[in-house]
């Protein structure tokens, strides 16, 4: 079913997302950046998205219409996946967009342990009496990595997007960190198990004990215990 919304006093019918067809959804997307719609996916595809197939490309295109996201400014790209495929990405940028757009969005307040090992972000929402607040652990979610040299930085990036998820219910888009995460763990599955030697063990019928013996053994354990 169709909803509707109203800017500047004239009513407009919006398809949800999830049931726009794919030529719909390009057209969309080229207007915004003033592109032909035969040449968005082949430019997207040189740029912001490389190595994406046709369906994939689609599926970004679903994100960055959903969050007004724009690619070509990198709020969102392709985390390119071990093996082929991607992993979609949002970037900070883009997170902020999609915080500072939210109708409900009322401001934040971020602060910073002075030694830089934690970081608390609070966000205001103007239809809720109390704000969310959320603290992350540089010790926890530090990486071995360039961008987490600048420690600091990365710890408030995390803090905000995380905090962000809460306050919105904001899903289905990843970080950076998030998007390595899973391509590593995908690795990790698809690797094969080392196969380990087993040694042949040979057992002569000599070395075997008559069946009775070792029914009986326990019974005669028993009671010597007793004794």
């Amino acid at each position: 079913m169709n909803t509707k919304t109203e800017e500047k006093g004239l009513q407009k019918t919006v398809e949800p997302v999830a049931q726009m067809p794919q030529k719909r959804l390009v057209g969309i997307m080229a207007d915004k950046f003033n592109l032909a719609p035969e040449k968005l996916l082949p430019v997207l595809k040189d740029t912001c998205f490389k190595g994406a197939t046709d369906e994939q490309m689609v599926a970004l295109l679903v994100v960055a219409n959903e969050y007004n996201l724009n690619p070509f400014t990198k709020e969102i790209y392709a985390f390119p996946a071990k093996g082929g495929g991607i992993v979609p990405v949002v970037g900070i940028d883009g997170w902020l967009r999609i915080i500072n757009e939210h109708p409900q969005y009322d401001g934040m307040d971020v602060r910073m342990a002075g030694d830089g090992s934690e970081c608390t972000v609070v966000i205001y929402r103007k239809d809720r009496t109390h704000a969310t607040s959320i603290t992350e652990y540089l010790e926890e979610v530090v990486r071995n990595t360039d961008p987490w040299k600048m420690a600091r930085r990365m710890l408030r990036h995390k803090a905000i997007i995380q905090c962000a998820r809460v306050a919105f219910s904001f899903s289905g888009i990843k970080d950076d960190d998030e998007a390595e995460k899973i391509v590593q763990a995908e690795v990790l599955e698809t690797r094969p198990l080392p196969k380990i030697p087993m040694e042949k063990v040979v057992v002569k019928p000599e070395e075997v004990p008559p069946l009775q013996d070792v029914v009986s053994a326990p019974k005669e354990r028993q009671a010597g215990e007793d004794d």
